[in-house]
């Protein structure tokens, strides 16, 4: 019997720890997500329909509605980039994906999670250029004159958001023996093939859904 190392119990337990701590990151992601765009909706939500009760009722709704709405439209788009991502609840070209199986399955979807993830975050710094130039000319809503640059920061800060979501993505399944579509959601294709040509079960079968 050969004799364990010192180090291979430290070596066992920083992955798992490691997973932890990028668990408690994606869940902190989450929340922020899900307080913005349930938020939003809401806020919208209540706007419209105080506009309506306003204009029925006392023949004047409220003041910017719609500028409010858009503005808050905005805001749902690109901060529900990285909430899509999370939720592995993006549009996917998978045909070439479909095929594949086992390591090879695993390895072109970290490929596609690395590029996906670099692009995220090339828009991230366009767009903040971007929100650079609205500020330095001063742009503001017709109707509130609300600086557009403060709503047109929801652009680098969902494809942040959403970068960091394929990143975490690409830790998970670098750290995982199973196929992860996002940090915390596996491989849902109801017949996933395997190296050895068998076809593994539907996995929302074994969650008793």
């Amino acid at each position: 019997m050969t004799p364990s190392s010192p180090f291979s119990g430290d070596s066992q337990k920083r992955p798992g720890g490691l997973l932890r701590i990028l668990g408690g990151l994606d869940r902190g992601l989450g929340v922020i997500e899900r307080i913005i765009v349930g938020g939003s909706i809401l806020v919208m939500a209540a706007l419209m329909s105080g506009n309506v009760v306003g204009t029925l009722v006392f023949g004047q709704g409220i003041a910017g509605t719609y500028e409010i709405t858009e503005m808050l439209i905005i805001l749902i788009t690109f901060v529900g980039i990285g909430y899509a991502a999370r939720n592995a609840r993006h549009i996917s070209m998978s045909a070439i994906y479909d095929l594949l199986s086992g390591r090879l399955r695993k390895a072109l979807l970290i490929l596609i999670c690395l590029g996906t993830a670099a692009l995220m975050f090339y828009f991230a710094y366009k767009s903040i250029d971007y929100v650079m130039v609205l500020k330095d000319r001063g742009r503001v809503s017709a109707s509130l004159r609300i600086p557009m640059w403060t709503i047109y920061l929801a652009l680098p800060i969902g494809f942040t958001l959403a970068g960091i979501q394929y990143v975490l993505t690409i830790a998970r399944n670098l750290m995982s023996d199973d196929i992860y579509r996002s940090f915390t959601e596996k491989e849902t294709y109801s017949e996933v093939p395997t190296d050895d040509g068998e076809q593994t079960p539907d996995r929302d079968d074994s969650r008793g859904v």
